[in-house]
Formats: structure tokens, C-alpha cells, sequence
């Protein structure tokens, strides 16, 4: 079957974040929207008949979540990243995020240390700091575009009686990395070493590109049980984040029974009916469906690429290995990041997200969601270029 992601669909009127948070952003509505990382493009067709079929019955109460359910969600793990789980490992969960500050609240205390590894997403930040537990940074290291892992400072951080929970993200948002065997197995050391917990985002986990594999580290390591939960989600992959549907995977029954007891008190275990519907055709049909995304996905990121060497070659740019997100450096223009935000937003009328956003790490840099059609992200780049033949000048 053929899938049509050249086509424009106009989002106005449907309270998209992307569009109607533009002014509260950026100062304005009159900006390209390339920010919000969800997609431009129809979810899949099976998904949307199947929520179409469920809409059309007139009664929408509250509903559980049976086999078909679960048993989604296993074949999925089964059939795309070849980890073979039980039904009884899952638990649901309303979205990463969530899973996140469950873990803060019932595997720390206030207080006690978090590790994220920055430059990354914004709510990291925020979900640990409004929990009252002290936030450790390990900066990831930047060579030329390609960032790796600091593990001296991940292991002394690591090694400190109050740091509790390392918050990891695989692959990583914003920098693309879909991290190696050789980097999971030395964080594994690290964490067993000093008894810390590790909650493993990795809602991007179907976006590896160009020959990229996602490595799952709870199924490579089996003896990190004890102390992983894997939160993953059919959102970012199938475009249906608005409908708020996410899971753990907790293989150790002791985690689970204390994990879904706090999710509980925390009244975040009832999810909503669509979610699960969404899910379930997503994991069932979507495969066709998804390996089409990915290849449009590369032709995006290509584009972006051939258009960055020929006419702004000094915008430091790699390819991803994974999501649809390009981390650009923009670094040379010798703007602050509050000037290279502004000349985005007034001379090129383009909304990326500011770099800085993702910590101090990110200053210079601007992020671009390539989850649009083909001509979106030309216009998209066209733009940019007009900021730069008015702010740079070799």
C-alpha cells in the first residue's frame, strides 16, 4: 500500500499545540511551525478506522484493558525489537513523562539525586526539580555533531550515596543517538555498581534510521531486573500522542507490585478509551505503514543535509540515527541564543525549538522537526537561509 506524506493537512481549528502556542512561544502566530515533536501526517489507516469503528458507538464509559491490549504490545516488542516479554511485565501508563515521576516519587525521596544526561528534553528537567530532588547533569560530549557519553563523570556521579535514579533517554532526544551495545553495557556496570535505579525512555525506539538498530538495555542485561523499568509508547511512532497511551515494561515482580502501588495513589492508571484502541490497531497494523515513515523520514533528513552543505555549510548538521528531530548548530553565526531566536522568529518567520531550552549545552543550537511534508520542510529551510544571509558574515 501506498502512503501519502507529501500531503498537506491543514491543522488549524483542531487546538494543535503546535500551531495555537505559536504566539505564547514565539511572540507571534506568523511563524512556520517546526517545533512540537509530533508529525504532520495522517495516523495510520488502520488506526484511524479502528478508531472510527469504537466513535461510532454512542457510549464512550470507562474501560479496562484486556489481552488485546498486552498481548499488542508483546508481539510488538517480539516482532520489531526482538525482546520477549510477558504479558505480566506490562504496565499501563498514561505517557513517558508519567512513568518518570511514579519512579521519582516511589524509588526516591526528596532530596535525593536524579542523573539526565543534557543537552535533553526540557520536562527532564522540570520533573525532578518540581519533585524536590536535586538534579545531576551529565553533559554528553560533543565532537564535530556527535555526541558520546562522559562515563568518568557518569560513574563519580553515579558512585554518591544520594544519587537514587538515573534518567536515561534511548535514543536520545535532541541529539539522535541510538546508543551502541558497548555504551549501554558500561552504563549497565555503572548503575549495578552503585545500586542506582534506571528508568530508560525510549518512546523513540521505532524511529532508528539509516540502518540504525535500537538496543533495548533491559533485555541485553538481564541482571539490571531489579532496578530498570522500560517506559516506551506507540505516540512519537504512529502519531497519536494526543491520545495520552503509554507503558512500563517491569520485568522484576517486587518493582512492578511497588511501581503500579504508586501509580495508583497517584490516580494515573485509568488512561482513556481511545489510547487503547489507538494502540492496539498501531501495534497490529502499522508495521507497512511504519517502515514507509521511516524512508520518508531519511529522504527528510537527506534534504536537510544536502541543503546545509550547499548553501550554509558552517550550520554544523548529523544525521540522525534515530527520531525525526535534527539538533542544528548554529554556532558560527556568533549570535546569543536569545538573537538567534529572534532572527529565526522576525526575519525568517520559522518556529524551531531554542536550543538552550535543552540546557545550557544547547546554546547555539536550534532543534527541527523533519515529521512534516517534503515541501514543509523546503519552505522550512528556505527560511533559515534568509536568517542567515542577513545575520552571517564570514
Amino acid at each position: 500500500m501506498k502512503f501519502d506524506f507529501d500531503e498537506i493537512i491543514d491543522r488549524e481549528g483542531t487546538d494543535a499545540f503546535k500551531l495555537e502556542l505559536r504566539e505564547a512561544f514565539f511572540g507571534t502566530n506568523d511563524v512556520l511551525p517546526l517545533w512540537v515533536a509530533d508529525m504532520d501526517f495522517k495516523a495510520p489507516p488502520k488506526v484511524i478506522e479502528a478508531i472510527q469503528e469504537r466513535a461510532a458507538h454512542d457510549i464512550y464509559g470507562y474501560t479496562i484493558r484486556e489481552e488485546k491490549f498486552t498481548g499488542a504490545i508483546v508481539n510488538w516488542l517480539k516482532t520489531q525489537h526482538e525482546w520477549e516479554i510477558q504479558e505480566s511485565s506490562i504496565e499501563f501508563t498514561p505517557g513517558v513523562l508519567p512513568a518518570i515521576v511514579v519512579a521519582i516519587h516511589e524509588f526516591t525521596n526528596p532530596g535525593d539525586k536524579v542523573i539526565i544526561q543534557t543537552p535533553v528534553y526540557p520536562p527532564f528537567y522540570s520533573i525532578v526539580r518540581d519533585n524536590n530532588r536535586e538534579l545531576v547533569k551529565n553533559s554528553l560530549v560533543e565532537t564535530e555533531g556527535y555526541y558520546t557519553i562522559d562515563f568518568e563523570s557518569l560513574e563519580e556521579q553515579a558512585s554518591d550515596p544520594k544519587t537514587k535514579l538515573f534518567v536515561f533517554s534511548n535514543p536520545h532526544n535532541p541529539v539522535g543517538r541510538a546508543w551502541k551495545y558497548e555504551e549501554l553495557k558500561r552504563i549497565a556496570e555503572i548503575c549495578l555498581k552503585h545500586e542506582v535505579m534506571i528508568i530508560s525512555d525510549e518512546i523513540h525506539s521505532d524511529l532508528c534510521l539509516f540502518g540504525n538498530k535500537h538496543l533495548i538495555m533491559a533485555d541485553l542485561f538481564p541482571e539490571l531486573k531489579s532496578q530498570i523499568i522500560t517506559s516506551m509508547a506507540p505516540s512519537k511512532t504512529f502519531n497519536v500522542a494526543g491520545l495520552s497511551t503509554a507503558y512500563a515494561i517491569i520485568e522484576d515482580e517486587k518493582l512492578k507490585s511497588r511501581f503500579h502501588k504508586q501509580l495508583n495513589a497517584l490516580q494515573l492508571h485509568m488512561g482513556n478509551l481511545f489510547g487503547g484502541v489507538a494502540l492496539t490497531a498501531s501495534y497490529n497494523y502499522g508495521v507497512e505503514w511504519l517502515e514507509s515513515l521511516k524512508s520518508y523520514l531519511e529522504s527528510n533528513a537527506l534534504l536537510v543535509d544536502s541543503f546545509v552543505k550547499e548553501h550554509m555549510p558552517e550550520v554544523g548538521f548529523v544525521l540522525p540515527e534515530a527520531t525525526y528531530l535534527l539538533w542544528l548548530d548554529f554556532r558560527k553565526w556568533d549570535l546569543s541564543p536569545a538573537k538567534l531566536k529572534k532572527a529565526m522568529v522576525e526575519i525568517g518567520k520559522v518556529g524551531l525549538n531554542d536550543g538552550v531550552s535543552f540546557g545550557v549545552e544547547g546554546a547555539g543550537f536550534q532543534r527541527l522537526n523533519i515529521g512534516s511534508p517534503k515541501a514543509v520542510i523546503q519552505e522550512g529551510l528556505e527560511r533559515i537561509l534568509k536568517v542567515r544571509n542577513e545575520v552571517y558574515h564570514p
